[in-house]
């Protein structure tokens, strides 16, 4: 099984662990977030143990293992992205598995359970774009959104488009839900290192909100923002942003 295959083989069964967990009526709330945190991270992190015993591992529920750091092949998962939009029996929750080489995002799986369907965007299958809305959509968080996205969408003409997780969001740009996905307000390396090699594999613009590169497997985990997008809208939103900044 290539690293891809195991990436989307993992996340999908994740995903079906994490409904069978929801739908069996024993948790709510917050304590179905929390089960269903440590039931998908216990299954991902065992597998990828025993599939790559030699690579490296991150993920948001263990304690960081820092000797990953001098690893080149570091995988780097998120069980629940979106544990509130999950306990709340919302749609746009997913579930992150990516592999990250020498720093970059390079084979990544994201499942979105919560559309039905066993829904998984992968970075070895990468599908056509869908055509773009005339004015951009931007996605933001439902309770934090971006002060930068709101401030750009305004300049460029867009809307704003609330949704929950940072996979789900990266997603709807690779669906054609949306154009951009401009977020500042702090995150980690599991919230975005599948979305990014999934995103980038379909041909989107992915970096930092000043254009720098994405580095994962750093020793601190906080990436402080993020921008997927149309690569058509890419310089524009760039340069908005630098204009903010200066």
């Amino acid at each position: 099984m290539t690293d891809a295959e195991l990436a989307a083989h993992l996340a999908e069964t994740a995903g079906r662990l994490l409904v069978d967990v929801r739908t069996s009526g024993v948790f709510t709330g917050k304590a179905l977030g929390k089960a269903g945190d440590a039931t998908a991270n216990e299954f991902l992190c065992h597998a990828i143990r025993h599939a790559r015993p030699d690579d490296g591992l991150l993920s948001e529920e263990e304690k960081d293992d820092t000797r990953r750091c001098a690893q080149s092949r570091v995988w780097i998962v998120d069980p629940v992205d979106g544990t509130r939009e999950y306990g709340e029996a919302r749609a746009d929750w997913a579930v992150h598995v990516a592999l990250a080489v020498d720093g970059i995002a390079q084979v990544g799986a994201v499942a979105l359970p919560g559309l039905g369907g066993g829904l998984v965007l992968r970075s070895d299958q990468p599908q056509p774009l869908p055509a773009m809305a005339e004015r951009p959509r931007f996605l933001v968080s439902r309770t934090r959104p971006a002060a930068e996205a709101h401030a750009v969408a305004e300049v460029l003409g867009g809307e704003l488009v609330p949704m929950g997780s940072a996979g789900a969001k990266a997603m709807a740009v690779v669906r054609g839900e949306a154009e951009v996905y401009l977020h500042s307000g702090g995150q980690y390396e599991w919230d975005s290192c599948a979305p990014v090699a999934v995103a980038a594999a379909h041909g989107l613009h992915c970096s930092r909100i000043d254009g720098s590169p994405l580095v994962y497997n750093q020793p601190d985990t906080y990436m402080p923002d993020l921008l997927i997008c149309r690569p058509e809208w890419a310089e524009r939103v760039l340069a908005e942003v630098a204009s903010l900044a200066g």
